[in-house]
């Protein structure tokens, strides 16, 4: 049995997820692989959108993967570090805008 619920080894495993449903998955990693190519964003800026998102969502695998990522298209450790306070920043404003809905139901209760 594993030690852990997040095996750092298991990111190398990503590309057989198509294992179980092939269609499915060939058609995510094609997708996938277009999203990050140049466009109207670079792949480099992609990369550090990533990482933050990674942050948002919490994967460690999106983390591992994309804070190697960063670094390989040349971000600095500042660059990235900002980019995560700035996922913490969206999450916590996301939990704190919710508060209107709790005011809004207090104040309805309390008339």
């Amino acid at each position: 049995m594993s030690q852990h619920y997040y095996e750092a080894a298991d990111l190398a495993k990503f590309g057989k997820i198509s294992e179980f449903q092939k269609a499915m998955g060939d058609k995510f990693f094609a997708w996938y692989g277009e999203v990050y190519k140049d466009g109207a964003l670079s792949a480099r800026e992609k990369s550090l959108i990533a990482l933050a998102v990674a942050h948002a969502v919490q994967c460690p695998y999106c983390i591992d993967a994309y804070s190697t990522d960063a670094v390989e298209k040349g971000y600095s450790e500042a660059q990235m570090m900002e980019a995560v306070h700035v996922a913490a920043s969206i999450r916590g404003g996301a939990s704190l805008v919710h508060g209107v809905q709790m005011m809004n139901k207090v104040k309805e209760i309390s008339m």
